[in-house]
């Protein structure tokens, strides 16, 4: 049996890319390991499905002044030595390094121990943590082909993010009864994200006549941005949050109308899903947003509206246009190389660990 240990954390983005393999490992008969923070957003997410978790120390390295910069060198350090102790207990065929600060040590002491190390890097440039570990790799996988260009020569691989098996799923007709819609009218799915998704609401409810004149529309809104007067609006249903019923909503879907993140513009990507995406502004975000909308518009994936563009006239015709070329869209993300992360990324680790 091969063993495989899976790293990354500090947020959701650095871990559900990790989860969305384990399933396919298990079916190639890995035994899996994770390494992570002693008490990230990782450890309940990997405990939760049985996989043996192994807390290290982990410290942040920060480009701006902050009193935690003398002390987190020391907990870099601690957290290396603890990952090469466990390294050399757990004795992986390989490591997958999903990124954030914790990963650091783990790779590092990887390297020492000549274990070969695939890491994924989500968005359009490195971070900070993965600029550190790339060195250290194998190989570099990559949602984006710009990102290409800022990678070490023969080790970057083009894969799109790994996406949760279960979002493949979903049931059409499940969707049709959560949400009282009939089958004669086209879905629009709404994702406006719970950061900056006041302006994407608000520009929605403010075409709804003329969206339902040829849309049914799902609208995840964010925490506290249900709209009451808008509660019995026939064939409008809005949602602050949506967990079990996602792999659904997305089945019912004929377009979708989001926000430009890495991992949630790969989901659509994967399910095949033409979409609007309207990135977070460069006033409210470093704008990777922008550069993620911009590199899917230019493969052909989406259609793209930056938010200063955003007006009532610009977002109904632009919607408009996305239903009537959808087919266009859709024949596009079936040719993607990175529309199928989680086979790729699986022949990657089969291809070194048969080595």
């Amino acid at each position: 049996m091969k063993r495989i240990v899976l790293t990354g954390g500090g947020t959701a983005g650095h871990v559900t890319p990790n989860i969305a393999l384990i399933p396919k490992l298990k079916e190639h008969d890995f035994d899996i390991q994770y390494i992570g923070s002693y008490d990230g957003i990782e450890k309940k997410l990997i405990e939760d499905l049985g996989i043996p978790y192994h807390g290290i120390a982990s410290g942040k390295l920060r480009r701006y002044f902050d009193l935690k910069n003398f002390s987190d060198p020391f907990r870099v350090m601690k957290g290396y030595l603890q990952a090469k102790k466990l390294l050399k207990q757990l004795k992986p065929d390989i490591i997958f390094s999903k990124g954030g600060f914790v990963t650091v040590p783990v790779v590092q002491a990887a390297k020492g121990l000549h274990i070969p190390v695939i890491i994924h890097e989500s968005d359009m440039t490195p971070g900070l943590a993965n600029k550190l570990a790339i060195p250290a790799a194998t190989k570099v996988c990559c949602n984006f082909p710009e990102t290409i260009s800022y990678l070490p020569q023969g080790k970057a691989v083009l894969t799109g993010s790994p996406i949760r098996e279960e979002l493949h799923s979903g049931n059409r007709l499940q969707a049709l009864k959560f949400c009282g819609f009939s089958s004669e009218k086209p879905v629009l799915l709404i994702i406006g994200g719970s950061l900056g998704s006041v302006a994407v609401n608000n520009a929605i409810r403010g075409i709804l006549p003329e969206l339902l004149k040829t849309f049914q529309i799902i609208h995840l809104c964010g925490k506290g941005n249900v709209d009451e007067s808008l509660t019995n609006t026939p064939g409008y249903v809005q949602y602050e949050y949506i967990k079990q019923e996602l792999a659904d909503l997305f089945a019912l879907a004929d377009i979708v109308v989001s926000r430009a993140g890495a991992n949630a513009i790969c989901e659509l990507l994967d399910l095949r899903k033409p979409m609007l995406l309207i990135p977070l502004s460069a006033a409210a975000s470093r704008g990777d947003q922008i550069l993620n909308a911009r590199s899917f518009q230019k493969q052909g994936f989406c259609e793209m509206l930056e938010e200063e563009n955003l007006t009532p006239d610009t977002l109904l015709l632009t919607i408009l246009s996305l239903y009537k070329n959808r087919q266009s869209y859709i024949e596009t993300m079936e040719k993607s190389s990175a529309s199928n992360a989680v086979n790729t990324i699986l022949s990657l680790i089969l291809e070194i660990t048969d080595k």
